[in-house]
């Protein structure tokens, strides 16, 4: 019995076999696979080339068709790997070449430099009531990215030495224009062109309030002490546009007032008019407005408006009240230009 066993289950195929009876297509096909692996093996070893060992799941799919097994890893498909790298190169590539921003092109030791030119209408002299045209500029310097320092159509020429947060402060110079017997129209005596020297102070409150102080001594034609103190709302977009508006307070030695507004005997004799002597304190309140626009980075348009009134001895000054005004209007415009000087 047990010998005939035997032999029944030797003479038995594998396709008799119980199991085998429930055995699924899958399975066959992976062992019609497995057998193919071993011939491509079998060849490889022959022919002595190398290949790795690539195994499809498939059910296991991804966008770009099924996922494979590459050394025990599970791998996206050839297809799949290559266009994600030239997506990669092509993100890399649009990032080069997108053009900088003026602020990280900009090396902070480098100075940007805005220069002005244009024309406005003024009084003759202070106290005149005619007007010249004359002309303006402006100059100004900022480091690296960083915006223009505000300063207000009035301010006189001033370089900030000191500068500690909110407070600047420094040498300022103005040039003040002469006064001829024929500006005024009677020989009440001349006042040549005077160059003033002195300092400012100046304070911001905040970003939108300014305030500031200066101080001038003549040197040559009036020879007298000059100052004034204001304040300026100011609003900006960096150097976009900047508009500002303020109140000014002028004050005066009595050397000055007497230059512009006195009259001495051979004066009043020579003239008609009465004599007169002013002592020094306020002679005028202002108001000045001014607005810069950048078209470009490089071109740009600015322009300011300015009301004076004398006061004080200043307005009783025969001079003003007979020959001239004490309303003092001006304005201007110009085109500015920026550029850079490489350090």
């Amino acid at each position: 019995m047990r010998r005939s066993s035997l032999a029944a289950v030797q003479s038995t195929s594998l396709t008799d076999l119980p199991y085998q009876t429930s055995a699924s297509p899958a399975r066959v096909q992976g062992l019609d696979e497995g057998n193919s692996q071993a011939r491509a093996d079998s060849e490889h070893r022959r022919t002595g080339a190398i290949q790795p060992v690539i195994t499809t799941f498939p059910g296991v799919d991804t966008a770009e068709g099924p996922a494979r097994r590459l050394g025990g890893v599970l791998q996206p498909s050839a297809s799949m790997a290559i266009r994600q790298g030239m997506k990669r190169n092509f993100i890399a590539a649009v990032a080069l070449m997108l053009p900088l921003s003026p602020a990280a092109a900009q090396d902070e030791d480098d100075f940007r430099v805005r220069v002005g030119l244009g024309a406005q209408l003024r009084p003759e002299y202070i106290g005149a009531d005619e007007r010249e045209v004359a002309p303006l500029w402006e100059l100004d310097i900022a480091r690296g990215a960083k915006a223009f320092r505000f300063e207000a159509p009035d301010d006189s020429f001033g370089i900030a030495l000191v500068s500690e947060g909110s407070f600047s402060a420094g040498p300022a110079a103005n040039i003040e224009s002469s006064r001829k017997n024929s500006d005024v129209g009677a020989p009440v005596g001349k006042v040549p062109t005077t160059f003033e020297a002195g300092a400012f102070a100046a304070y911001e409150l905040s970003k939108n309030i300014r305030l500031r102080g200066e101080l001038r001594k003549g040197i040559g034609g009036h020879q007298g002490v000059v100052g004034t103190v204001g304040a300026d709302y100011i609003w900006r977009e960096g150097d976009h546009y900047v508009v500002s508006v303020g109140p000014r307070l002028l004050f005066s030695d009595a050397r000055y007032q007497r230059a512009y507004f006195g009259v001495g005997p051979e004066a009043a004799t020579a003239a008609g008019l009465s004599q007169y002597r002013p002592d020094g304190g306020v002679h005028a309140v202002a108001a000045t407005s001014g607005v810069s626009y950048q078209f470009t980075p490089r071109w740009g348009l600015f322009g300011f408006a300015r009301y004076e009134r004398l006061i004080g001895d200043a307005a009783k000054s025969p001079i003003v009240r007979e020959r001239g005004s004490s309303n003092q209007l001006s304005a201007g415009m110009g085109l500015s230009f920026t550029f850079t000087i490489k350090r």
